[in-house]
């Protein structure tokens, strides 16, 4: 634990599934509904700091979190990304996108191209399909 990383010391948005290895939190991004992180629970700062097993468990558990989504919300596209520039603990952003929401086809923190955030019929149901992704592994 690094006891000046904000994702050491707090779970990085709402805890959906944890392992030993990693969480799944549900992210707060206005605009972005079904937005979530794969959070790796111990610090480190990139893949390449992690043994083989652990790597292929990290983007099993992305693939399950984008399966789940596509499924859940089927947007036009997902985003995954794991910048770490600003919190240098390794994380994967799992972003659904849809045509209509503020910054399509921009990146999510681009410039807004169009006012109101995207709402979805079915978020609700997002942590189950996480949850069932999850049990496959």
């Amino acid at each position: 634990m690094n006891t000046g990383c904000e994702l050491c010391l707090r779970p990085g948005g709402t805890l959906i599934w944890r392992d030993n290895r990693c969480r799944v939190v549900a992210v707060d991004e206005p605009g972005h509904p079904g937005f979530c992180r794969v959070i790796w629970n111990n610090h480190i700062a990139e893949m390449s700091d992690l043994a083989a097993d652990d790597r292929a468990h990290c983007m099993a558990v992305v693939n399950a979190v984008e399966l789940a989504l596509r499924e859940t919300l089927q947007p036009a596209k997902i985003n995954l990304a794991s910048l770490g520039n600003m919190v240098a603990h390794l994380h994967w952003h799992v972003i659904p996108r849809f045509h209509d929401d503020p910054q399509f086809p921009q990146p999510v923190w681009g410039q807004r191209q169009r006012e109101g955030p995207a709402i979805r019929p079915g978020t609700g149901h997002l942590v189950a399909a996480v949850l069932r992704e999850l049990q496959r592994l």
